[in-house]
């Protein structure tokens, strides 16, 4: 059984089926603790370009290359909209 989206985490699920042109994937369906690159959403590096602009864009904040914690952060969706909030926090 997978855990169920806290609304943060709905609102960065639809912007990744938005910003990725996800069309056979509902942001509800996306488990908040699978991997989001790789085989299951078959989600890549140029995805997770795109993304990162689109994050860029709705949150404000500057997800940089060269972070070490850039694979901890896009483990999956909970890992993502955590890092974004601490991102947040920040500024």
């Amino acid at each position: 059984m997978s855990a169920v989206q806290s609304p943060q985490e709905h609102k960065l699920a639809e912007l990744i089926v938005e910003a990725l042109n996800l069309e056979d994937l509902e942001a509800d369906a996306i488990d908040v603790e699978k991997p989001l690159f790789g085989h299951e959403y078959g989600l890549d590096s140029i995805d997770a370009l795109e993304l990162t602009l689109a994050i860029s864009k709705t949150y404000g904040v500057q997800l940089k290359a060269d972070d070490g914690q850039n694979l901890k952060a896009f483990a999956n969706l909970r890992a993502l909209s955590a890092h974004i909030e601490l991102l947040q926090g920040k500024s």
